[in-house]
C-alpha cells in the first residue's frame, strides 16, 4: 500500500470513528433529554386566529400540560394560508419537543388543495397524539325559513348556486365539510370565505349567509344563546349538548362521522423518547374527568392513543380529502 493510500485510509478510519462517536453520544443523550423534558417553556403553535374551536381546545390542553409539567406551555396563534403558515413555522423549529403544532383536518386537506413548497404534512412533522374529534353542526339564521336539511336541499336544487355558506377559507374544515355535504346531496352552494370566526357568525345570525356547517366546539355558545339555529349534527349519536338536534344519518343523509379532528405534532426528528413523554402526558390529561367534562361541554370527543395511530389517521385523511377536493375541482385552489 502506498503512503498516500495509507494516509487516506487513516483519515477515513478517523472519520468513521468520529461519526460513530457522535451517534453514540446522541443515543446516550436522548434518554437524558427526555428525562429532563421539559425544563423550560414549551410553545404550542395554533395556525388559526384566537377564538375558534381549535384555539379553545388547544388552550385547555396547554393549561393542563402546564399544571402537569410545572413548566409554561404557551399558545402562539400563527394564522394564514388555511393553517399552512403556522404549521410550517412549527415544522421548521428545532426538533427538541419545545415547539409543538396543534394541527388537524386542515393538514390533510391542504396536502391536495394547497401543498406548501418545502413542507410536507407527513415528512416534515412527527405525529404525537390524536387529541379529539369535533362534531359538525349545520346552522342557519334564527329566523331562517329552513327547518330541516331537506328544506335546504330542496331550495338548493330549485335555485342552484343561490344559497350561500360560510367558512374560514378555502380548505378549512367548514369548506371541506360543506363540499362533502354538497356532493352527497347533489346540490350546488355558493362559498363565502371569511377571515374571522366572529364576523362569519355575526353574518349568519343576521341572515346575510344562508348556512354554515361548522364545528360544534366553536359554535355551541351561539346556538345555546339562540343567535343561530342548529338543524343537524355529524356522528353516530346526537350531541350531548344538543339532544333535540338529529344526526344527518337520522335524516337519511349519509354524511358520515365527524370530519373535524385535532392533534399534536412535533418537528420531524424530535427524539422518540421526548415524543413518548409528550404522548404519555397528553393521554393522562385526556383521561382526566375535568378535561373530559370541559371538552364535552364545548362539543369535543377526546381520543388519545399512540403516535403511530395518529400517523396512520393522517395518511388516511389525506386520501379521503384528496378525493373530495379533486371531485370539487379544488386541487391547488390556493396556489
Amino acid at each position: 500500500m502506498r503512503g498516500n493510500d495509507i494516509e487516506e485510509s487513516v483519515v477515513n478510519s478517523r472519520k468513521l470513528v468520529a461519526a460513530l462517536a457522535l451517534t453514540l453520544i446522541a443515543a446516550l443523550a436522548a434518554p437524558v433529554q427526555a428525562q429532563s423534558f421539559p425544563d423550560r417553556p414549551v410553545r404550542a403553535i395554533i395556525p388559526f386566529p384566537a377564538g375558534g374551536s381549535i384555539d379553545t381546545l388547544g388552550r385547555i390542553l396547554a393549561q393542563k400540560l402546564t399544571d402537569l409539567w410545572g413548566q409554561s406551555v404557551f399558545i402562539e396563534n400563527r394564522p394564514g394560508a388555511g393553517g399552512n403558515i403556522g404549521t410550517a413555522v412549527a415544522a421548521q423549529a428545532a426538533p427538541d419537543g419545545y415547539t409543538l403544532n396543534f394541527g388537524g383536518q386542515f393538514m390533510a386537506a391542504n396536502a391536495t388543495i394547497a401543498p406548501m413548497q418545502g413542507f410536507d404534512a407527513v415528512k416534515s412533522l412527527d405525529p404525537v397524539i390524536l387529541v379529539a374529534t369535533g362534531q359538525d353542526v349545520l346552522m342557519v339564521p334564527p329566523d331562517s325559513a329552513f327547518h330541516s336539511v331537506k328544506d335546504i336541499v330542496d331550495a338548493a336544487k330549485a335555485h342552484p348556486g343561490e344559497l350561500t355558506f360560510a367558512s374560514l377559507g378555502v380548505g378549512s374544515s367548514a369548506h371541506l365539510a360543506t363540499t362533502l355535504l354538497s356532493q352527497i346531496t347533489g346540490i350546488t352552494l355558493q362559498h363565502v370565505p371569511y377571515v374571522s370566526f366572529g364576523t362569519a357568525m355575526a353574518d349568519l345570525g343576521a341572515g346575510r349567509i344562508s348556512l354554515w356547517l361548522a364545528t360544534l366546539g366553536g359554535s355551541l355558545g351561539q346556538i345555546q344563546a339562540g343567535k343561530v339555529r342548529a338543524l343537524a349534527v355529524s356522528g353516530r349519536e346526537r350531541a350531548a349538548q344538543l339532544p333535540d338536534v338529529p344526526t344527518f344519518d337520522e335524516l337519511g343523509v349519509a354524511y358520515g362521522n365527524d370530519t373535524s379532528w385535532y392533534a399534536l405534532f412535533a418537528p420531524a426528528g424530535t427524539p422518540p423518547a421526548v415524543v413518548g413523554k409528550i404522548n404519555a402526558a397528553t393521554n393522562k390529561i385526556l383521561a382526566d374527568p375535568d378535561t373530559k367534562e370541559r371538552a364535552t361541554k364545548i362539543g369535543f370527543r377526546l381520543v388519545g392513543g399512540s403516535p403511530e395511530q395518529l400517523g396512520a389517521h393522517l395518511k388516511s385523511e389525506i386520501d379521503k380529502w384528496a378525493k373530495v377536493a379533486k371531485a370539487a375541482g379544488l386541487v391547488g385552489a390556493k396556489d
